[in-house]
């Protein structure tokens, strides 16, 4: 079961029974769809058990877009040919594609002792794929690429293998200096297998463009991953040090924290040193011990090195602590993530149509108890004080976090003012400096001008440009990340929902200086009341309405957009005089166009300097951060004499 190899330096052990394996990739490309074919050949559920599509991304927020969001593990139990007859155990991370979540990537890395890099047969590495990998290359983890979707219509195999390749060696010079004892021979042996993860197919054979591979099931995926993630090494003679790299609650248990165990043998019932963050050690006891076993968790009296368990029993416990030996203590260091590049202020709501949400919450103190609780389990997040006791600078990767964030909290039943996302900056010899992002973007060849304009608009300048012979040109920029606040929706208009945008961060670069943001101004209600069609009929020409007909709208908040540059204040709660005279014609409400109803999302992109969001459980409404419309024209004059 676990093999001994003596050192002159130190004993190891390896698990030879058991795997780490994390699987990573850019959004999309079909990481959670490879794990549930992975659950379901090698018969991990019950027959009872209904499986849905996707089963690793249980949130609804998961579901609705699509993407994951949060790293999870799951456990495969595999004795196939490859096992040579004893049941290997083969833990899987699925981690999140997307950079705004960094933060899990790097926890999920942390648990494993390999990860497979899934690339798509058509799109091939995107920058979300060049993140994760340098991540999985910087912490010496051996590398499998296993390039899915062969059965696209338009998969281009080969090439894509050989951009994989390409970047893997592009990667490796880029550490070389940071990471001097990189193993390039290991990198250039990167073992290769071809999938469509949909049908639930594998092979180590290239197959033709656009097919399946022949092999029936996933066998030479789980070969390669027996044959090249290295069993789990451990000192036999070592004390316990377990990290804690995930955190999960149960409403029988309390909050339950997920532990890589490194050496010794963690015990239910076991007392231990709990090693804090802030450097206190603390006598603990383990009050339950939990292993996973598909996507359940079951009781277990012990675990092992290697092993990745759930502990209950240590209520203030968090992400990056260890739990080691109480006689002899050796915490491990913490898990350190990347600084956070954009940030937001998220306060109670201030508007005249706070607390009209039956149950709402919209106190100062539930708002700060909720941020300090995300803190726990989000290590990729800061929240800071303002000038306000009401408000907190919340910073993160990206704008798609924190909006989520933030949605969230609004399906817990909050209410919220949101700020407009800011980036953060650095202050470097004596020069303001702001967080660049490296943007991948493929359109099809005749929207070619209109977003290298729209990217010049943005300061971005233009790295790379291949056209693939398909109809569609890769471009790469290098941009200011504040210059992609607000760019998706015009991106998708200008290019009529075809293009495909992706970024990464790529460090710190003097201010790049001012970014028009929006062309067109908002139009503003000027008092409070009710929307009436009759004022909406009248106003349609001079642009576009976010609000109903009967919907309530109060002074300062801002009920459609401007056709022109500047903002407009509307009286969109006009009524019809009404006469005893009968009018020739009546007002036809055919003719009113339908108005624009904005996500979470669109309404953050859309605010200005000066505007805020509105979030309430049930509406989301643009406003002005001055509701007065004396007071907004003062503060207009002031900043523009400044």
């Amino acid at each position: 079961m676990s093999e001994t190899t003596t050192n002159t330096a130190v004993a190891t052990a390896s698990r030879s029974d058991l795997r780490n394996v994390a699987i990573v990739a850019h959004v999309d490309h079909g990481k959670t769809t490879l794990v549930d074919a992975m659950l379901k050949q090698t018969n991990s559920f019950a027959e009872h058990n209904h499986l849905e599509d996707r089963v690793m991304d249980s949130g609804d927020l998961e579901r609705e877009k699509g993407i994951t969001i949060l790293a999870k593990n799951t456990t495969v139990a595999y004795n196939g040919p490859s096992s040579n007859g004893e049941t290997i155990t083969i833990n899987v991370i699925d981690t999140p594609g997307h950079a705004d979540f960094g933060g899990e990537v790097e926890r999920g890395l942390s648990m494993v002792d390999g990860v497979v890099l899934l690339v798509d047969a058509s799109e091939g590495p995107l920058p979300q794929t060049r993140f994760v990998l340098r991540k999985a290359l910087a912490a010496h983890l051996p590398v499998i690429l296993l390039v899915n979707k062969t059965d696209r219509p338009d998969a281009r195999i080969e090439e894509v293998v050989h951009e994989s390749m390409d970047l893997l060696l592009g990667l490796a010079s880029d550490l070389a200096d940071e990471v001097p004892d990189l193993d390039l021979d290991k990198i250039l042996e990167v073992p290769v297998v071809y999938a469509a993860a949909k049908v639930g197919r594998a092979s180590l054979d290239q197959p033709a463009d656009g097919t399946a591979p022949e092999n029936e099931d996933l066998e030479p995926l789980f070969k390669t991953i027996i044959e090249h993630i290295p069993a789990p090494t451990y000192n036999p003679e070592g004390v316990l040090q377990a990290h804690v790299t995930n955190l999960d609650a149960s409403p029988f248990l309390g909050r339950l924290a997920l532990l890589r165990i490194y050496n010794g043998t963690l015990r239910k019932g076991q007392t231990v040193a709990w090693a804090r963050a802030n450097g206190e050690l603390k006598n603990v006891k383990i009050t339950e011990l939990l292993a996973t076993k598909a996507l359940d968790r079951v009781p277990a009296e012990s675990a092992g090195p290697g092993e990745i368990v759930a502990v209950a029993g240590i209520e203030e416990i968090t992400i990056g602590e260890t739990l080691t030996d109480a006689e002899n203590p050796q915490p491990l260091p913490l898990i350190t993530v990347d600084d956070p590049a954009i940030s937001m202020t998220i306060g109670i709501n201030t508007s005249p149509l706070a607390g009209k949400v039956k149950g709402a919450k919209v106190t100062a103190r539930q708002v700060k108890d909720r941020l300090d609780k995300e803190l726990i389990g989000n290590v990729s997040i800061k929240v800071l004080p303002t000038e306000r006791p009401d408000a907190w600078e919340v910073q993160g990767r990206g704008e798609l976090a924190l909006a989520i964030l933030v949605e969230q909290m609004r399906r817990e039943g909050f209410e919220l003012t949101v700020g407009k996302p800011q980036v953060v900056t650095k202050t470097i010899d004596g020069k303001i400096h702001e967080p660049m992002e490296h943007m991948t973007i493929d359109v099809p060849e005749e929207y070619l001008g209109a977003v290298t304009q729209l990217m010049a608009a943005r300061k971005g300048r233009m790295t790379n440009m291949a056209n693939h012979g398909t109809g569609w040109c890769r471009m790469e920029f290098i941009v200011p990340a504040r210059g992609l606040i607000g760019f998706r929706t015009k991106f998708l208009t200008d290019t009529r929902g075809a293009g495909i945008a992706a970024s990464i961060s790529e460090g710190y670069e003097p201010w790049a200086g001012p970014i028009e943001y929006r062309t067109n101004g908002s139009m503003i209600a000027d008092r409070a009341g009710v929307v009436t069609p009759f004022a909406m009929i009248n106003l349609q020409e001079r642009g576009s309405f976010f609000v109903k007909p009967t919907s309530e709208v109060y002074e300062g908040m801002i009920v459609g957009e401007n056709s022109r540059a500047d903002d407009m204040d509307v009286n969109i709660t006009k009524e019809k005089k009404l006469t005893n005279m009968r009018a020739a014609s009546s007002d036809t409400f055919e003719n009113l166009t339908p108005p624009r109803d904005l996500t979470l999302e669109e309404s953050l992109e859309f605010a200005r300097e000066d505007e805020c969001v509105e979030v309430t459980p049930e509406s989301i409404r643009i406003r002005k951060v001055i509701l007065d419309t004396n007071e907004r024209a003062k503060a207009n004059r002031a900043r523009a004499k400044v």
